[in-house]
């Protein structure tokens, strides 16, 4: 199975589009990036998981699924976080220590997931996902509050977080086997698209603000490191020992590898920017590994997929 880097091309003009509109936004505009992450991350990013939960209609399997990506995600994570706390100054640690364990598995996933997979691959691949986005507003956030809070403040920001709280309810839904109006789930249409839209403008925004002396090249190399080596090996040897063990389904391990390789997250800079903790230097890592996937994904894959019988 091959991928064609140009089907890439569509979702990076893309994104580079609204970075680009996110970039004049604070240049131009003067627009303040920073409500626009609250908004995020309190708002938008709760009732799009929210909907994304009960639309896909979670059963045991697919949440053991979600539960081993997240507990991947943490590990790998706390891994991270014991390194750079002892060689990155606290708040480029508490960066570095929430990238590690997620992935623009969304904007630049789902486009590969729905070109590679059937179907019930997708599926798969999109409750995988869910376990990193959990991630990402659970252990991830507490990592990277530590970077500039107390232990006490940073688990009282978590409990503050209404993800949590929508993936609760939306388990109590499906559990309980009620039904979300169909009005109520044609309103939550436009929160996904505004979910990548905002995030992807809060990359230029923030970027407008960027200067040459705050091009850290430690601290990008070590972004770029986590993301682009250590995830596409984990990847591949868990599908590998997977195979050997209990043995895998050839759609759940491309969708596995997949998660591996995609480009760091948008959701690195909307954390750091709500947190203050060196969004700027987050903005650089992310738009560079972004640049790299059209050119990265495919050659990963093509390497990979063969070895597990993809």
């Amino acid at each position: 199975m091959t991928l064609d880097p140009d089907t890439l091309m569509g979702p990076l003009w893309t994104l580079l589009a609204f970075v680009g509109l996110g970039w004049l936004a604070a240049r131009r505009l003067a627009v303040d990036p920073r409500p626009i992450a609250t908004l995020l991350i309190y708002l938008i990013a709760p009732l799009t998981f929210f909907r994304g939960l009960t639309l896909g209609g979670p059963t045991p399997a697919y949440l053991l699924l979600t539960a081993a990506l997240f507990a991947t995600a943490c590990l790998v994570a706390l891994l991270v976080s014991s390194v750079a706390r002892r060689t990155l100054p606290g708040e480029e640690a508490a960066v570095l220590a929430f990238s590690a364990g997620t992935g623009n598995t969304g904007y630049f996933g789902l486009p590969v997931a729905l070109v590679l997979l059937p179907p019930e691959g997708v599926t798969l691949y999109l409750f995988g996902v869910l376990g990193v986005t959990l991630y990402e507003f659970t252990l991830g956030f507490y990592l990277s509050a530590r970077g500039r809070f107390s232990v006490r403040e940073s688990l009282s920001k978590i409990l503050r977080l209404p993800l949590i709280y929508a993936f609760l309810a939306a388990l109590l839904v499906e559990g309980a086997g009620l039904e979300v109006p169909a009005a109520v789930m044609e309103g939550l249409e436009v929160f996904p698209p505004t979910y990548t839209l905002l995030g992807m403008m809060i990359i230029g925004m923030t970027l407008g603000s960027v200067s040459v002396r705050q091009f850290d090249w430690r601290f990008i190399g070590a972004c770029v490191a986590v993301r682009c080596a250590l995830w596409p090996l984990l990847a591949l040897g868990v599908v590998l020992a997977l195979q050997a063990t209990v043995g895998l389904a050839p759609t759940l391990a491309t969708a596995l590898l997949l998660i591996g390789v995609v480009p760091m997250a948008a959701n690195v800079v909307v954390v750091a920017m709500e947190l203050g903790i060196a969004p700027e230097k987050g903005a650089l890592a992310v738009l560079l590994t972004t640049l790299a996937a059209p050119l990265l994904i495919p050659l990963y894959l093509g390497w990979m997929l063969p070895l597990v019988g993809g």
